[in-house]
């Protein structure tokens, strides 16, 4: 782990250049490092910034990165990572054409920590507790009863090669993290790529975002625990190519809940020869899978390329979810359409799944995610948007 110095060590500051007309100026990027925790407010200006270690935003502390802004960490020093505890806040105001990039410099999934959010938001832990002790090696507790927590504002963000797995590969983080995060959160326009664990996860919590994309990551694009029940969510957009597990992973940590998220307008795509991470093409791997509960209303889903024989659009994986999720009605799967080979849905072992007739409803006409393309969703020249 490296030193947390505590500092924030800018390198130059912020300066114009006249052009050869002499009649408009040219905005030049600050350089700076970022370390250690951060215990008053800042706001860092367009410019490149090196991350240095874990980086805390303490409780009362608002941080602001203005648009097109780069943030580069360093795997070779130690863990990085950026770290929104409980009471502080993360504004990111990126744009379209200026996005604002969170990555590491060697490009390789895995290699740092990503961006860590925690709030006060309810949660419903395994056996009905309303607390936990995170699972991102900083052992930090989450839950509470602020369903309107607000960790700040992320509009145009992207994050990349994150998915950092700590010592010996118990402790995990994602692209984003969101611990029992809130409803006065704003998640929109953001971008996980290429990590080595899931896209976005939620560990309980009200929060909703809209306008996701998941590309490249190595488990799971999206996933679930803790009883998260955000409702305002749309357009979220799945790749996975090279390494990947499931398109969605729903859970709630084992609880019969009468309360569910709502997702409209998914897309999941599975390119053709992507592996599990174990290193097979053909290990079980879903579009969508439910477990230990899990359950909620998907609107207007696309899916593409979950085609093997083990795989299938839909998966339950236990009897308890079975009888009492989808028998009892809380999952919902409206609108779908499987643009191949894909099978509607299947239980693990010799589960049989029988949704009832309303609650699974294909369509030919759904759409999925609908997202315009630009600066935020292009790296090194490719579309992410497939």
């Amino acid at each position: 782990m490296k030193k947390k110095l505590g500092t924030i060590v800018l390198l130059a500051t912020l300066f114009t250049a006249c052009t050869s007309s002499d009649d408009e100026t040219t905005l030049q990027p600050v350089e700076g490092e970022i370390t250690g925790a951060i215990t008053s407010n800042r706001t860092f200006a367009f410019g490149n910034y090196t991350l240095n270690g874990i980086v805390t935003i303490e409780n009362g502390v608002t941080v602001t990165f203005d648009a097109g802004s780069t943030i580069t960490a360093n795997q070779t020093s130690g863990v990085d990572a950026i770290v929104v505890k409980n009471g502080g806040k993360l504004i990111v105001n990126g744009t379209a054409s200026s996005p604002v990039v969170f990555t590491e410099i060697s490009k390789v999934p895995g290699s740092w920590g990503g961006i860590i959010m925690y709030g006060d938001a309810p949660i419903n832990g395994a056996g009905g507790v309303t607390t936990k002790t995170s699972e991102d090696g900083l052992a930090l507790s989450y839950g509470g009863s602020n369903a309107a927590h607000n960790g700040g504002t992320l509009r145009y963000v992207r994050v990349e090669y994150a998915g950092k797995k700590i010592t010996d590969g118990t402790s995990e983080m994602n692209g984003f993290s969101f611990y029992s995060v809130g409803s006065g959160t704003i998640l929109e326009n953001l971008v996980s790529y290429k990590g080595a664990d899931d896209g976005y996860e939620f560990y309980g919590g009200t929060v909703s975002a809209s306008n996701l994309i998941s590309y490249g990551n190595f488990d799971d694009s999206f996933d679930w625990q803790d009883g998260w029940r955000g409702e305002n969510n749309t357009n979220w957009y799945a790749f996975q190519t090279g390494t990947g597990n499931f398109g969605m992973e729903i859970e709630a940590s084992n609880n019969n809940n009468a309360y569910f998220p709502k997702v409209s307008n998914i897309t999941l795509k599975r390119n053709a020869g992507t592996q599990t991470e174990g290193g097979s093409s053909a290990a079980e791997y879903d579009a969508i899978q439910f477990k230990k509960e899990g359950n909620g209303e998907f609107t207007n889903i696309l899916i593409s390329g979950y085609t093997t024989a083990n795989s299938t659009a839909v998966r339950i994986q236990d009897n308890n979810t079975n009888n009492n999720q989808v028998t009892g009605g809380k999952i919902k799967l409206l609108n779908v359409k499987i643009n191949d080979g894909t099978s509607q849905s299947a239980g693990a072992g010799t589960i049989v799944v029988n949704f009832p007739l309303s609650n699974y409803t294909l369509n030919n006409a759904a759409t999925g995610a609908t997202l315009t393309s630009g600066a935020w969703a292009t790296v090194e020249g490719v579309n992410l948007i497939q």
